[in-house]
């Protein structure tokens, strides 16, 4: 775990976009000196240099932890206030950072987990009208004569 977090290239990031391209089209955004990479409004990686070098991140969740950490990927832990804060990102293994077709099943896993806390997510309804207090009758609109 490391405390220094260095700006990450671009060329790097489009690199990482080209790997992940069987997740679907790739958009890359700049997020606290590193970027966030997203497909069809998913996020599934991160890209960061937390001061070891740029590094691709994978999102996982509870089903997937266990192939990234059985093929030794690191989980992305970053200091917030002095404190070790480790998020569900595992960096990808080295051989899948070769090829696209290497890092196909890792990009699947990552896609998956991102579906998956898509699917999680509750939404906030937003009432089409303000409610009427009880007991106060409709408005209606003039009718229109011809």
């Amino acid at each position: 775990m490391a405390t220094k977090n260095t700006s990450v290239s671009r060329d790097f990031t489009d690199y990482c976009c080209e790997l992940l391209v069987s997740a679907g089209p790739c958009v890359a955004r700049r997020m606290f000196g590193g970027w966030g990479i997203s497909t069809g409004g998913l996020s599934l990686a991160i890209i960061a240099d937390l001061g070891e070098g740029e590094r691709l991140y994978l999102k996982a969740d509870a089903a997937t932890r266990a192939a990234f950490e059985a093929a030794g990927c690191a989980q992305f832990v970053y200091l917030a206030k002095g404190k070790p804060m480790a998020m569900n990102y595992y960096t990808a293994p080295d051989e899948a950072m070769e090829s696209a077709a290497l890092m196909q099943p890792w990009a699947r896993l990552a896609l998956d987990a991102a579906l998956k806390a898509s699917a999680g997510r509750t939404r906030t309804k937003v009432p089409a009208s303000k409610p009427r207090p009880a007991g106060t009758p409709a408005r209606r609109r003039p009718a229109t004569g011809t």
